[in-house]
């Protein structure tokens, strides 16, 4: 198929120098969607149909649809209608399906397949209940980014990927449920069904930082789906350099959605009811506008709340209008040139400067920032005075350019900006990692969606911000979407029973009501806690019935880390950890509280063990990868070494979201945790647990 187009022969079908250009550029992105990808095979499952449309007829399933030399179907695209029963087919509702096959594959070569009759007596062929194959598949080692999951997709996975285009979905999903996964997969789908019109208006994936999209940037790829862009919130607003960061009271006001009415009250300060008529000089002849009729047209203008800059550019030809309906009654017979002149009169400019002057969205900020009195007019009964002060600079910048922004601070003015100009809308958006936005970001995602639809992916449990999510329904209203439907995954299919069942204690302490995910994996021994002796649980019993009371001696430098002796056990006990986990097969990921990311650093590289920043994609020969807790949010590892979970609790402003960042680096591994401390474990992991070894 790649071949066909390579030898596609465009010189004598192109009319122009454009057409040419247009058609060679899709010819390139059609080789490139075709190129080959490394033990990657081209299908993975085949249906056999005993009844309905399709009867007597078997399809194989793949990543891609594949012909023949004569164009007959060979392999049929995972999102086409005849392929969703591979997905949702069951013994119970068969779909007109017989047999579905499933295969399996080592380095891309064919090893095994395994079938699963639907129709008939359960006979000696019957697939088992939970197919080998398919958690072979789930388990795979993770080495390199992030990969589709077209070969596992579930039932309840498949109805959210194969909703439609027009409305949003929110999807709420315990770690390892595959959120992210379907959200990806959500749009592969619908750039299948729904490909020019989105090729239109475009589609975008948003995540919470660069390691993550790094993580995820290979899915669609793969898929054969290029023309998907990714951006971080940061991205989308960075309309000022951010140079500085807010402290925590603040930032909860700046991203507290009532300051959009606060930004709307400060733009419409500036417009101005005017006091002078205008007067338009044409040839012998006067035009005088009252004061009056002036106000009245920019009243009106107020009062339909359009865009700010789109008001002040209509004001001109509102007011050359009236003007024109002067001339039309004196006998004149004007027209729209006519019109365009009197509007670009210097009367009729000096006036619109006066009323409704040019306002840049940043200096409308700076200017509520620094000055006291003009917050404190606009915000009036919206934010106290406490709160006034908290957002207030204490020494004012001079400038745009000069002003140490925040990224709360770029939020703000892409709210202003969107007051002066509406901000262009997207087809689609997927939003991952949501439960971490403020109601002001929420507000900066639905712009660029306003017109479109949405996929939202979060799980309200690894809310690690201040104003992390407290429900979907007013995240989503901020959103702009209050009629999305809230979807909720609760099979998990990446963490291990029992490293899911541990980190899920914390759930009633941080997150009341939340159900606990359901993993279908068993995974004897894959959790792991050990102590290292001189902690302050030491002569006290196991950390497990013990409480996360301070040791005076562990401060210092690092915040939380050990000194001495005792700091150097913990990191050589560590260092063992990591030296055991590389035997295994797979990718490794070392999470640490950000505070001890430095002194475990250094002790890797004394000890010789190469490592890995997050983002960066691991190989075969480099699997170590040192992540800082904060980082650590959407990526997963085959196996994990915990250090210190009670310096992860520490190192957030309070205690709800210490135990969330916890919850989220508990449950980034797939085949194992081992967990390494010599501070007491967090009291919230109390008994009954593992047995603890003592290093």
């Amino acid at each position: 198929m790649r071949k066909e187009v390579e030898a596609l022969d465009i010189a004598d079908v192109t009319a122009n120098w454009v057409n040419k250009q247009a058609l060679e550029a899709r010819t390139e992105q059609r080789i490139r969607e075709l190129a080959d990808l490394a033990h990657t095979p081209l299908f993975f499952g085949r249906l056999d149909y005993g009844g309905g449309a399709h009867e007597g007829h078997h399809f194989y399933i793949g990543r891609r649809h594949v012909h023949d030399a004569v164009g007959e179907p060979m392999v049929l695209d995972w999102r086409a209608p005849v392929s969703q029963p591979f997905y949702q087919a069951s013994r119970t509702v068969p779909l007109g399906v017989d047999l579905r096959r499933r295969f399996g594959y080592t380095g891309g070569e064919l090893t095994a397949y395994e079938d699963e009759r639907l129709t008939g007596p359960a006979g000696p062929d019957a697939a088992p209940r939970t197919s080998r194959l398919l958690q072979e598949e789930i388990e795979r080692p993770r080495v390199g980014p992030m990969r589709d999951i077209v070969a596992t997709i579930q039932p309840e996975q498949d109805e959210i990927v194969r909703s439609g285009l027009g409305g949003t979905v929110c999807v709420q999903g315990g770690p390892g449920t595959g959120k992210t996964a379907v959200g990806l997969h959500r749009v592969a789908y619908l750039l299948y069904a729904h490909r020019e019109r989105l090729a239109r208006t475009g589609t975008l994936v948003i995540g919470p930082n660069r390691s993550f999209l790094h993580y995820i940037e290979q899915v669609l790829p793969a898929l054969g789906e290029l023309e998907v862009a990714q951006a971080t919130v940061a991205d989308l607003v960075a309309h000022v350099e951010v140079r500085s960061v807010d402290a925590p009271t603040a930032a909860l006001v700046k991203g507290d959605a009532r300051m959009a009415e606060v930004l709307r009250r400060a733009l419409r300060s500036y417009i101005t009811l005017p006091t002078e008529p205008v007067v338009v000089e044409r040839g012998s002849r006067r035009w005088r506008i009252p004061a009056y009729e002036l106000a009245e047209i920019v009243t009106e203008l107020q009062e339909r709340e359009i865009r700010y800059g789109a008001a002040g550019e209509a004001l001109p030809q509102r007011i050359a209008h009236a003007v024109l309906v002067r001339m039309e009654e004196a006998g004149e017979a004007p027209d729209d040139r006519v019109q365009d002149a009197v509007a670009r009169h210097h009367a009729v400019k000096a006036a619109v400067k006066a009323v409704w002057p040019r306002v840049d969205p940043a200096k409308l900020v700076l200017r509520l920032l620094s000055e006291p009195e003009f917050l404190a007019a606009h915000a009036e009964g919206l934010l106290g005075a406490e709160e006034q002060r908290a957002i207030v600079w204490a020494k004012p910048a001079r400038g745009v350019k000069s002003a140490k922004w925040s990224a709360a601070d770029a939020v703000l003015i892409d709210e202003a900006q969107d007051l002066v100009q509406r901000t262009p809308s997207l087809g689609h958006v997927v939003l991952d990692e949501a439960q971490d936005l403020s109601p002001m970001q929420y507000r900066a995602v639905g712009r660029r969606c306003s017109t479109g639809s949405a996929t939202v992916l979060g799980d309200l449990a690894q809310g690690t911000t201040p104003w992390a999510t407290a429900g979907w329904r007013e995240a989503l209203a901020h959103l702009g979407k209050p009629d999305a439907v809230v979807e909720e995954l609760t099979a998990g299919f990446r963490v291990p029973r029992e490293v899911i069942s541990y980190a899920s204690r914390l759930l009633p302490h941080m997150s009341p009501g939340l159900r606990e995910v359901s993993s279908v994996r068993e995974a004897p021994g894959s959790l792991d806690v050990h102590r290292v002796p001189g902690g302050a649980e030491d002569g006290a019993g196991t950390a497990d019935t013990e409480g996360s009371a301070e040791d005076g001696s562990e401060g210092g430098s690092q915040g939380g880390a050990e000194d001495g002796a005792a700091g150097g056990a913990l990191d050589a006990a560590v260092v063992g950890a990591c030296r055991t986990a590389l035997l295994r097969e797979g990718s490794i990921g070392l999470i640490a509280a950000d505070v001890r990311i430095p002194a475990l650093a250094a002790a890797l590289t004394a000890a010789g063990l190469p490592f890995l920043d997050p983002g960066r994609e691991t190989t075969a020969e480099s699997r170590l990868t040192l992540v800082p807790a904060s980082l650590a949010k959407g990526l997963e590892y085959d196996y994990v070494v915990l250090d210190e979970p009670a310096a992860v609790v520490d190192g957030e402003p309070d205690e709800r979201t210490g135990l969330r960042r916890l919850y989220v680096v508990l449950t980034r591994a797939v085949s194992g945790l081992t967990v390494v401390h010599r501070r007491p474990l967090p009291h919230q992991l109390a008994a009954p647990g593992p047995r603890e070894s003592t290093l």
